[in-house]
């Protein structure tokens, strides 16, 4: 029998995907601000395409809480604020410990070998903190990542990926505010050195709170600062 001829991947749709990407990735580490008109000119001239891939890469952000529509005034970055920063932080600190019980109860030999693999990579790359603190920050998203993929749940890592991106514009803020701060860390790695050691123990609880606490952390440091106070003008 006369098999069907395999479908090319359509390079329309792999040329919106990669506009999609880059533009989601400028708004999570801040190149648009919160706030900030998303002029078509300027994205045109930034991403180098025309109109059509731009308005259909806006409307995915749209559904994504990534931007917002003005009534015949075309579209902006979503604002951010304390009520949300609270709000995604705390879900997401209950979503990590759920991850973690869950990657515990599963994850077998591989999970605890990809942990202590990518805590190396992230200790031996905090140089590119001062310099380059998105390649440190990718890192770190695949340290944490390691564990909760041991909880070997599609649903509940597509939630935990959600609101991982939607932390993550909060998150460089208090990058660029708290990471050339010694102190704040060195803190930081004594956090992930102690989730790794309860995580290996199989320690459910201890690795429970200290996820919890270790995902907050970011939150009520910036409640305590005006960074999140001051929208784009």
């Amino acid at each position: 029998m006369k098999q069907p001829p395999i479908k090319e991947v359509d390079s329309k749709d792999n040329f919106a995907s990669q506009v999609l990407g880059k533009l989601t990735n400028d708004i999570l580490t801040g190149y648009f601000q919160p706030g900030e008109k998303l002029r078509m000119t300027r994205l045109k001239e930034r991403y180098q395409v025309g109109v059509g891939p731009l308005r259909e890469a806006l409307s995915q952000l749209l559904v994504k809480q990534l931007v917002v529509v003005e009534n015949q005034r075309g579209f902006r970055v979503h604002p951010i604020s304390k009520a949300e920063l609270i709000d995604i932080y705390e879900t997401r600190s209950e979503i990590e410990a759920l991850c973690v019980e869950l990657a515990i109860e599963r994850g077998g030999d591989e999970w605890e070998a990809n942990i202590v693999a990518c805590a190396h990579k992230m200790k031996i790359h905090s140089d590119l903190l001062e310099e380059e603190p998105h390649r440190w920050e990718q890192y770190h998203h695949d340290f944490h990542s390691a564990i909760a993929e041991g909880c070997q749940s599609p649903a509940l890592l597509r939630v935990r990926d959600n609101l991982y991106e939607k932390a993550s514009r909060y998150r460089n803020l208090w990058l660029k505010k708290n990471m050339v701060d010694v102190a704040v860390f060195d803190a930081n790695k004594k956090e992930h050195e102690a989730l790794m050691n309860a995580l290996l123990k199989r320690d459910v609880e201890t690795a429970k709170d200290l996820i919890r606490n270790h995902i907050r952390s970011p939150s009520l440091t910036l409640q305590a600062t005006a960074v999140i106070d001051h929208p784009f003008d």
